[in-house]
């Protein structure tokens, strides 16, 4: 079998077709070389028209003695199935044996959420007479007031930010944009980084339209602004396992307890389901306990 014909094609459909993230591809592609090596040492003479759904509950069976996570093992999964997928867009098969494959059940567990009085205490506790001060508060503004991922926020460019119709724009996953609204407090904080601390940097051509830099000028990396978010929630006393992400989640939850759409908030959030954006319905443990006390009828005074 010349898995590597294979391979090559379905990266480029990964790429090209499906506009899939770096990440994921490399995800993908590994997947892939899994399922060939466990073929190539179980059934070194199978053809890829031969491969069965038994075939590939096997290989789930063997990357599950692997003791990989439940995560892990959908994400492999995931990958298996898209690699059939291509391969019968291409008709290099008929029959597609990944349909009966199952994922292991996931539960959702839920990032730790900050409350307003919590996100507001990270924030005033960033010292602006650092170096890096105004930068960072830009950071955590930016990371709350517009609910952008680490890998977004990164990324971001000065030509992106629209700042007159109060807009900026993010480049998500598989390179998918959208226009995210900037909160006031970002815009401020992200104006005051870009008149005062940036052009003191001396900055690399390359890095020249990049937002967010490092005191040598370059582009930070994610690494760096989880440094920065667990560096300032630590000068809180927060205890509560906060990573950037948290920010994202805060935003959405504050946004629909406060009565946000949830569609609108897949927008804000770039999520391509519904079903994503629906963790995010979530009330923290204070309004359940209240709701309860307040309107089930057997927490009501009863007469006699």
């Amino acid at each position: 079998m010349n898995q590597y014909i294979y391979i090559k094609g379905f990266k480029s459909y990964l790429q090209l077709e499906r506009g899939m993230s770096a990440n994921t591809v490399v995800a993908y592609l590994y997947d892939v070389g899994l399922l060939f090596s466990f073929l190539n040492e179980k059934k070194p003479s199978i053809g890829i028209k031969d491969i069965s759904t038994n075939d590939l509950r096997e290989f789930i069976g063997f990357i599950d003695k692997l003791e990989l996570g439940p995560y892990t093992q959908s994400r492999v999964v995931s990958g298996i199935k898209a690699f059939f997928r291509y391969l019968i867009l291409e008709k290099i098969i008929t029959y597609n044996p990944s349909e009966m494959l199952e994922s292991p059940r996931l539960g959702r567990k839920l990032p730790d959420v900050l409350t307003i009085e919590e996100v507001e205490k990270i924030i005033t506790s960033v010292d602006l007479s650092q170096d890096e001060g105004e930068r960072n508060k830009a950071i955590l503004e930016t990371l709350y007031g517009c609910g952008i991922r680490v890998s977004e926020l990164i990324n971001l460019k000065i030509s992106d930010l629209h700042f007159k119709e109060g807009i900026m724009l993010v480049t998500g996953k598989g390179n998918k944009q959208r226009l995210v609204p900037v909160g006031m407090a970002a815009e401020k904080q992200i104006t005051t980084y870009l008149t005062h601390m940036r052009p003191t940097l001396q900055i690399l051509k390359q890095d020249n339209d990049v937002l967010f830099l490092n005191r040598r000028g370059k582009k930070l990396t994610r690494q760096m602004i989880f440094y920065i978010v667990k560096n300032h929630v630590e000068k809180t006393g927060i205890r509560k396992n906060i990573s950037p992400h948290s920010f994202r989640h805060s935003y959405a939850t504050h946004l629909v307890q406060n009565g946000a759409d949830l569609r609108a908030v897949q927008e804000l959030l770039g999520h391509v389901s519904i079903t994503t954006t629906e963790i995010y319905t979530h009330l923290n443990r204070e309004d359940l306990r209240k709701a309860i006390m307040d309107f089930h009828p057997r927490n009501r005074s009863i007469g006699v």
